[in-house]
């Protein structure tokens, strides 16, 4: 014991020579900093426990199970988590080609009109498709959500409302009831941690190529760089999004998704009583509830894995909306990664395409009967909801409007600065490769990737698909074929040139493992 106490002596008195000293005081105030840290995001997570408002669920993404739940199914106000809905609806009709990442989104008076945090685009501005979901995942724009939900909705929020919480009970989120499309408050609007939880397994699973935008660290909007409201994202490792949100009757709510290895899990904090006090529960519960994740039970694609998005995603600013129909694309860094992990998953298994019917007005779509899911995943195995019908209408240009300067708002700590700078446009010129093809297309067999309201954005389609098809689509042909419905002109996706059914079927094998739907037939 002696000797022992000799040694500890010596060490100590070797670094406490002069030149020593001030390395010895440093790592001391390290520690003790280190030290209070800990305790500090210790008591926050308690105190968060005990919060009176408080819901919490942790969710193996993997096998289903519940590996943490407090208040689970209680029912809570989702304040902006509702904008995952939003997202996961505007992704869906990406996917079907209803809409493009450079489509002018429209704002009404309504929209323009929401309260702060917004990115303050004047009634009759624009902004693109992809700006709006930037603006969601980094800002929590209500406006912006606002304006997405009236195009999707036919020009109706509260059409676009329904339309969410059919998709909502149609994912098994049953006790989850939508009202506006942003999650300004409505006592009407509720949800529970555990439908939350099944909300952020499900865009990443049906979802992978837009998912990535969910991880988004900031973007710039014309002049301005707006930063995310996600804390946790870049400083804990693993986690890719989801969403924050906060109002004063919900309080401070949050969705993480966390990959490391091949353990995942999804967590879902509502309720908390700060943002320091909630992203301190969160990291808490990663911290117990990661390491208990399975890395086991389900293959490695049943959750996508979707590489981070750029840290800074720079976008031109708001469209005049006598310009709409001239915007181009506008990321101009990377853009979310295409991972071919989202094909046969659960949660919803996505079908193939059939002879569907897009309708431009008062029309409704019809898709093919879901397949069967493919996952033992308890909390998500069910058939994938066909996509929610809808009804859409056209938006006459108006006349140009100045960009917005609004006057600063007083806003809370997660919302920031709302004013928009001037306005600029791009054009773009069509692809050689975009040219229109003959109506009826080549005869034979045909693979067919999806139906567009204009023949430009089924050409479009088509060349997306045709990069990710590989060989199998080398000498294949894209054409479209135009076709009447309800009194509307459609336009048929499809790749001709195959000169049997084998080949057809392998071409569009290959597409679905690109995550890409599509079905072959004979033409």
């Amino acid at each position: 014991m002696q000797a022992k106490s000799g040694i500890v002596s010596r060490s100590v008195s070797s670094v406490s020579s002069p030149r020593s000293g001030s390395f010895f005081a440093r790592l001391l105030a390290i520690l003790s900093v280190a030290v209070t840290i800990v305790m500090v995001d210790s008591v926050n997570a308690d105190a968060e426990a005990a919060n009176p408002k408080y819901a919490g669920i942790v969710v193996d993404a993997k096998t289903g199970n519940v590996l943490y739940s407090e208040n689970a199914d209680r029912l809570q106000y989702p304040a902006s988590l509702t904008k995952m809905m939003t997202l996961y609806m505007t992704f869906e009709a990406l996917e079907q080609g209803r809409i493009r990442l450079d489509t002018p989104v429209p704002f009404s008076a309504h929209a323009a009109a929401q309260a702060p945090t917004k990115l303050g685009v004047r009634a009759g501005g624009t902004i693109t498709v992809e700006q709006g979901i930037l603006g969601l995942v980094t800002l929590s724009a209500n406006d912006a959500a606002t304006a997405l939900g009236e195009m999707l909705g036919g020009g109706s929020e509260d059409r676009f409302a329904q339309l969410m919480t059919a998709k909502a009970h149609a994912l098994g989120m049953t006790r989850t009831t939508y009202r506006n499309a942003n999650g300004l408050p409505n006592t009407a609007q509720m949800t529970t941690a555990r439908d939350q939880a099944r909300l952020g397994i499900a865009l990443r699973q049906h979802f992978p190529q837009y998912y990535g935008y969910f991880s988004t660290r900031a973007f710039k909007f014309g002049s301005r760089t707006i930063r995310s409201h996600n804390r946790l994202v870049g400083s804990v490792r693993g986690v890719d999004g989801i969403k924050t949100g906060y109002t004063r009757a919900a309080g401070f709510n949050l969705v993480s998704s966390v990959q490391v290895d091949d353990k995942s899990i999804v967590g879902v904090v509502m309720g908390g009583a700060s943002t320091p006090a909630r992203d301190a529960q969160m990291r808490n519960l990663i911290a117990t509830y990661l390491p208990k994740a399975s890395s086991r039970g389900g293959s490695s694609a049943l959750i996508a894995q979707a590489a981070p998005a750029p840290a800074m995603i720079v976008t031109p600013a708001p469209v005049q909306p006598q310009k709409a129909q001239q915007v181009a694309k506008t990321i101009t860094a990377a853009q979310p990664p295409v991972s071919a992990a989202a094909a046969d998953i659960s949660l919803p298994h996505k079908g193939p395409l059939p002879d569907a019917r897009y309708q431009v007005a008062e029309t409704e779509v019809a898709y093919a009967e879901a397949a069967a899911p493919k996952s033992d995943n308890p909390l998500v195995a069910q058939p994938m909801p066909a996509p929610t019908k809808v009804k859409t209408m056209t938006f006459k240009q108006q006349a140009a409007v100045a960009a917005p300067k609004p006057t600063p708002a007083s806003v809370p700590s997660e919302q920031g600065d709302t004013s928009v700078d001037n306005v600029t446009t791009a054009s773009t010129t069509p692809s050689p490769t975009r040219a229109a093809s003959t109506s009826n297309g080549p005869a034979g067999w045909v693979v067919q990737v999806g139906i567009s309201p204009s023949r430009q954005m089924a050409m479009d389609l088509l060349e997306g698909a045709k990069s990710k098809g590989g060989k199998a689509l080398a000498s294949a042909k894209p054409f479209a074929v135009a076709y009447a419905a309800g009194g509307d002109q459609l336009y048929r996706a499809r790749f001709g040139g195959f000169d049997d059914q084998r080949d057809a079927v392998n071409a569009c094998k290959a597409l679905k493992r690109a995550g890409i739907k599509c079905w072959a037939a004979a033409q």
